[in-house]
């Protein structure tokens, strides 16, 4: 058991890290300010090999390991979790795209996809089902031509700003079964875009409804076979709560960075803050959490990439521990800084902001202890 990083994962860990101070870091507040992300970013994001990394080889990806993905994920949320979730949104349906399209369907958009390109989004959750995904209403009816689309995707991250859409439809019946995985280029014909989402954090990404009025597309815009496209949706949630974990634990280490310094600087009572026990002992439990969730993290994403049966529940176990531990300590460092905390100045109400909807997307945490518990019991009946 080796729980070091290898010379090529440290060296992925610190392009990502060097990439992210360099040309995010610098602008998140002015992204946020402006809601949104520079479009002209993503093609120079593409140039690092970050467009598709674990996307196969075979089509041009990157192919690292899940384990290697969360420490792009964890350098990148130390510049901005906003930024960096939206990256791990886009990398999801890559792989979905690769593991599931057609050869003719990857010949003709991966090469845009893996470039950043053409950014992608992902539309799973609808108005009136979020958590109860296989409840989803959008259909997509068959044609001569391909499929014609009604309905409306809610909560999606990019929706009117990205390029295409990997959306879950309704080709037959109710339930799981009945839901295929379907390609909507923007621009399409009868695709549009509900006003722009007011939300308390992940502000600089454009966040919109979007819906479908006789939204006509191809037949070969089909991913993979109908009926499997909740299969196909389900698989790709293990690694994006992988993902959104490691942009908890990036910010989280930011701030407690950022709280180290400021307290060894902010003078009160004849000394420095940082010399009182009392606020050492905060400043220990949130390190030992921290610490506690990467490693946590690290060896459900091990489990992934090994195939281990219970690698599933190890995923949930790991993105329920480790937002809530990365929320708790961004909190903590927020009042550590006391009033300074509370000012857009100091940046650490942003990532306060930022991680609280970590709790929410790739499944609630209650769906994680949901699934937890399935497990559990499972393993013991």
């Amino acid at each position: 058991m080796d729980f070091a990083l290898t010379e090529e994962q440290t060296a992925i860990f610190d392009m990502a890290h060097a990439f992210g101070q360099e040309n995010i870091a610098p602008f998140a507040r002015q992204w946020e300010a402006e809601g949104t992300i520079p479009k002209e970013l993503w093609p120079r994001v593409g140039e690092l090999g970050f467009g598709g990394l674990y996307v196969s080889e075979e089509t041009g990806g990157s192919a690292l390991s899940r384990l290697d993905a969360t420490l792009v994920f964890e350098a990148l949320s130390m510049a901005c979790p906003s930024v960096a979730a939206f990256l791990s949104i886009h990398n999801m349906c890559a792989k979905m795209l690769d593991s599931f399209a057609s050869d003719e369907m990857k010949a003709r958009i991966m090469p845009d996809v893996l470039s950043l390109n053409t950014v992608l989004s992902y539309c799973l959750t609808e108005p009136g089902s979020g958590s109860d995904a296989a409840a989803l209403k959008t259909r997509a009816e068959k044609t001569n031509e391909g499929y014609t689309l009604n309905g409306n995707k809610a909560f999606i991250s990019g929706g009117g700003y990205s390029d295409a859409y990997v959306c879950m439809v309704r080709t037959g019946e109710e339930g799981p079964k009945g839901i295929s995985t379907v390609y909507v280029e923007d621009g399409t014909k009868g695709l549009s875009f509900g006003g722009l989402e007011e939300k308390m954090g992940w502000k600089s990404q454009p966040t919109a409804q979007v819906q479908f009025d006789d939204c006509k597309i191809p037949a070969n815009n089909l991913v993979g076979e109908e009926g499997k496209g909740f299969k196909y949706a389900m698989m790709g949630l293990d690694g994006g709560r992988l993902n959104i974990s490691s942009c908890s634990l990036g910010a989280a280490q930011t701030a407690l960075n950022m709280t180290l310094q400021y307290m060894s600087e902010r003078k009160a009572f004849g000394k420095s803050i940082d010399q009182f026990q009392g606020l050492q002992f905060r400043l220990a439990d949130m390190e030992i959490e921290l610490q506690a969730a990467r490693v946590f993290l690290r060896q459900a994403a091990w489990k992934l990439d090994q195939g281990a049966l219970d690698a599933s529940k190890h995923c949930a176990m790991a993105k329920k521990f480790v937002t809530e531990a990365g929320s708790k300590i961004v909190d903590q460092c927020l009042q550590l800084h006391g009033g300074y905390g509370y000012l857009a100045d100091y940046g650490i109400e942003k990532l306060v902001r930022d991680l609280r909807v970590h709790q929410i997307l790739e499944g609630t945490n209650e769906i994680m202890r949901v699934i937890v518990a399935r497990h559990l019991l499972a393993e013991h009946s």
